[in-house]
């Protein structure tokens, strides 16, 4: 046993040798997440032999094998069969999957984001428009970026429970916003977003351009993204409705999603999480997997306190414009379907219903419908 934040916990090499066979097909994350942990058999096999448990090593041999740590399984059996027990290797797994992991995983919410990568990757090329690829008239896709900032703003702020109007975007966006001549617009919270997000937009759009430029995706991201997220709450933080401690990078506090299951990672696993997050939307060559698994993995791991369903839709637009794709705006009408599609992948790491949510966007944009329009009159629902 072990003691973990005052609970009493079975030590990692205990509970793998205690699971039952149906673990591994119930919660095959979870179970190559733990097993991702290890460098080598020692631990584990001192209780294998020490209990002789013959089948649970064949089974835990199989499962290391599954997850292409060969010389752990090899180093299970050999160990079993030394001690003159015999040992049939079993894979309790009910997929074999291509995985490429590391070493060791020093955490296990970084293995369990790798994991996840790898695992949805497949599902969502299944079920997501094969990319046109970059286009070769920059200016003309970074003027369509700018013709559809009025509609994304409006849907995207509205999705948030924002009430904003098309009239408040333009003011916004025309410099007509003024906190010195108006109090409302220094003042109120939804003018105070949508003056954030405006100049968070521009930032993005800046990150657009460098990624039609050729510059790898990921990197731009993971360089780029704190400073989306600062001009999202500076306005905010100049009326003093934000701390400015807040700007300050990834949460330091426990969050939860209203209306959801899932419960983003504790503060501490975010900056083991994130990086590995990165790595992987750098790593991978595929734009629609970039497009879908940036956005979700954003929001499962949620880093910041708020903001981080706009932040996970800029993130998703700029991949969009690595593969061609047109900048896409998730309708505030779609917003139960979105939430729902979300909260499966996050609470069943079933991917399939977000990627066809979005990949369904996609296709209809790519044939020139409009998926998303802004509401006549003023004042738009607010959600």
């Amino acid at each position: 046993m072990t003691e973990i934040d005052g609970l009493r916990l079975y030590a990692l090499p205990s509970a793998l040798v205690e699971v039952s066979p149906g673990f591994f097909t119930q919660k095959p994350t979870d179970a190559r997440t733990a097993l991702a942990m290890f460098s080598d058999a020692s631990d584990i096999l001192t209780r294998l032999l020490e209990g002789g448990h013959t089948i649970i090593a064949g089974r835990l041999a199989g499962a290391f094998r599954n997850i292409g740590r060969e010389r752990i399984a090899d180093d299970i059996v050999r160990g079993m069969r030394a001690a003159d027990f015999l040992v049939r290797e079993t894979d309790p797994f009910d997929t074999q999957l291509e995985l490429n992991l590391p070493r060791r995983e020093t955490s296990p919410y970084a293995g369990r984001i790798r994991l996840m990568w790898q695992e949805m990757r497949g599902a969502v090329v299944d079920n997501f428009p094969e990319p046109p690829g970059r286009p070769n008239d920059v200016e003309g896709y970074l003027h369509r970026v700018d013709d559809v900032y009025a509609t994304d703003a409006y849907h995207s702020l509205s999705i948030e429970g924002y009430r904003v109007s098309p009239e408040l975007i333009d003011r916004v966006r025309s410099g007509t916003w003024n906190p010195d001549r108006d109090a409302q617009d220094g003042e109120h919270r939804d003018a105070l977003a949508a003056r954030g997000y405006y100049q968070a937009f521009e930032a993005v759009k800046r990150s657009v351009t460098s990624v039609l430029a050729n510059e790898n995706p990921g990197r731009v991201v993971d360089d780029d993204h704190g400073g989306w997220y600062r001009e999202l709450f500076a306005p905010s933080v100049t009326a003093g409705i934000v701390k400015p401690a807040d700007l300050a990078g990834y949460r330091s506090e426990r969050v939860f999603i209203r209306n959801s299951m899932h419960v983003p990672l504790p503060p501490n696993a975010v900056r083991d999480a994130m990086p590995v997050f990165f790595e992987m939307l750098e790593q991978d060559e595929h734009p629609a997997v970039r497009v879908v698994l940036g956005h979700f993995i954003f929001v499962y791991i949620h880093p910041y306190m708020d903001g981080n369903g706009r932040m996970g839709r800029f993130l998703m637009n700029v991949m969009m414009a690595a593969g061609g794709y047109p900048w896409t705006v998730i309708p505030v009408q779609r917003r139960a379907d979105y939430m729902a599609a979300l909260e499966r992948a996050s609470t069943d790491l079933d991917i399939v219903p977000f990627a066809r949510f979005i990949g369904e966007l996609v296709r209809r944009g790519m044939s020139g419908e409009r998926i998303a329009e802004l509401p006549a009159g003023t004042g738009g629902p607010a959600e």
